[in-house]
């Protein structure tokens, strides 16, 4: 454990058995994004014409985003997560398109945070709450208050970054995840529509703050 830093930066093997009887061997991934310095400008041209994300991240967005990259070296693609205050607020993985992955890790969001409320006031899960107001064991007011929490705060979405192992084929993923509240996307880049992700962010109110990471983070 002591020596675990040293092979931060060490490719391995990576062996797998397959349902077929085959194999599979893959280089592991090696995470080139570890700092602020390491973060790309968010820039794309498109028919002779430069567009650039208004809003650089802060400093907070920053750390969410490094924390963010780290966390998606080991989720399964495709994948989205939401991150704030340096931990995951919730992941969609294992999609097949972008803005789907992005609206799984939405009602995620919804759902454990609906979870964590009705622990916190109630000391049960949200799903054992909604069926003992079903059956009349509890009032449906205390149902109905952490309903109105969950939709007043986004799922805890409000101020998230949202960090994405790969580039955004269309801006409707974007979009989706600007309508819950992130202020702040991570993305590799390198779409021929980049430029549509970068004015969604640019058109809204106010500006999202985006970076390039350069590099996939691709796992299966």
């Amino acid at each position: 454990i002591d020596r675990l830093a040293e092979y931060a930066d060490r490719r391995f093997g990576d062996f797998k058995a397959l349902m077929d009887g085959g194999w599979s061997l893959q280089q592991s991934l090696l995470n080139r994004v570890r700092s602020k310095g390491d973060l790309k400008p968010a820039v794309a041209y498109h028919k002779g014409v430069e567009y650039r994300i208004a809003r650089e991240p802060t400093e907070r967005e920053v750390e969410d985003m490094i924390f963010g990259w780290a966390v998606e070296q080991g989720v399964t693609s495709n994948s989205v997560i939401f991150v704030k205050d340096r931990s995951t607020v919730a992941i969609g993985t294992g999609e097949q398109d972008r803005v789907g992955v992005v609206e799984i890790a939405i009602f995620k969001a919804y759902t454990k945070y609906a979870d964590r409320l009705a622990f916190t006031s109630y000391g049960v899960p949200y799903k054992t709450l909604e069926e003992e107001v079903r059956e009349g064991r509890r009032p449906a007011s205390q149902k109905e208050e952490i309903d109105e929490r969950v939709r007043e705060d986004r799922g805890g979405l409000k101020g998230a970054v949202m960090v994405s192992d790969g580039f955004f084929p269309f801006r409707d993923g974007v979009d989706v995840a600007i309508r819950e509240g992130i202020t702040a996307i991570l993305q590799p880049g390198g779409s021929e529509r980049d430029h549509e992700s970068i004015l969604a962010c640019n058109e809204a109110s106010p500006p999202v703050a985006m970076a390039f990471t350069g590099q996939r983070a691709f796992r299966h």
